[in-house]
């Protein structure tokens, strides 16, 4: 199978989500993508025990996509060897009436990894930009000021969100939070495909929404805001990567690929040396239990 670089999927210039692939053709079986990916999660497994034990870095790993893109089985199937301790996953939905009385990165900044850790944002900051456009009257609940109506809401609104978000992130990669964002990239046919497995399959009934067929009418606008947010905010201290998600193994395999492949650049991520003075002394400790 095909070696995976992070070049092919990081947004470095402009794109069209319509012209870049759902689906990664390979050259592999199931058996041999799963096979893969267990060893790069064994790697990232033992990877973040050291990172844990280094304490200086939080890795912020952001997960968007379409409505049965993929997310909630990336998380189990490339984070489940992890130390329960090293990962967080936070999955960030309608904001509460608590969230609603600060602004809407409150929440996001409150859930930032410690330093040692893993937190997942499994649908992330960007809802404030793609989902409230779509729906901007649930910009309303947030009580802004100068916002009343639906009517009061301008494109500078919108750029002022992206920029903010930018300054978050800069802010946070700044002071020691690797961010990756990940696009999980579905075609309109596979979500079909997949809303019908929903349906047809009785364990995967609860998974089912109306919501989801109301929210598939407003596809084409999902794409263009997705389209504009990647480039206005996929920076190199907080790049996007859009990834092919019509196969799930794959997409899984190509994250934590990804995930790994950038991780191995930060060489000052290692196990602390103890002082000298401890070292030194080591055969005395030995000795005080020897005898304890």
């Amino acid at each position: 199978m095909k070696s995976i670089d992070p070049k092919d999927f990081k947004v470095t210039d402009k794109i069209k989500l319509s012209k870049l692939p759902t689906l990664l053709k390979v050259d592999a079986d199931d058996d041999e993508k799963e096979d893969k990916l267990e060893k790069v999660k064994e790697k990232l497994s033992d990877f973040q025990d050291i990172m844990y034990a280094h304490n200086k870095y939080g890795v912020l790993i952001c997960l968007q996509g379409m409505d049965t893109s993929g997310k909630d089985s990336l998380i189990r199937e490339v984070f489940k060897e992890f130390n329960p301790r090293g990962v967080v996953v936070h999955s960030f939905k309608t904001p509460n009436s608590t969230e609603l009385e600060h602004d809407y990165l409150w929440r996001h900044y409150i859930a930032l990894p410690e330093k040692g850790k893993f937190a997942i944002f499994n649908r992330t900051h960007y809802e404030n930009v793609l989902v409230t456009r779509v729906h901007p009257e649930f910009i309303l609940a947030e009580n802004l000021p100068g916002i009343n109506s639906v009517d009061d809401i301008k494109p500078k609104f919108w750029k002022n969100r992206i920029e903010q978000i930018n300054n978050f992130e800069k802010h946070i990669a700044e002071n020691g939070t690797i961010v990756m964002k990940f696009f999980l990239h579905l075609s309109k046919d596979e979500q079909k495909n997949r809303l019908l497995r929903r349906l047809e399959e009785g364990k995967h009934n609860w998974k089912f929404s109306p919501g989801d067929l109301k929210e598939r009418e407003h596809w084409d606008e999902y794409q263009q805001y997705y389209e504009e947010a990647i480039n206005e905010t996929s920076k190199e201290h907080a790049p996007w990567y859009v990834i092919p998600a019509d196969d799930k193994d794959m997409a899984r395999y190509i994250v934590a690929k990804i995930i790994w492949e950038e991780m191995k650049k930060y060489t000052d991520i290692q196990v602390p040396e103890l002082p000298k003075e401890i070292k030194n002394n080591f055969e005395t400790y030995k000795k005080t239990l020897e005898k304890s």
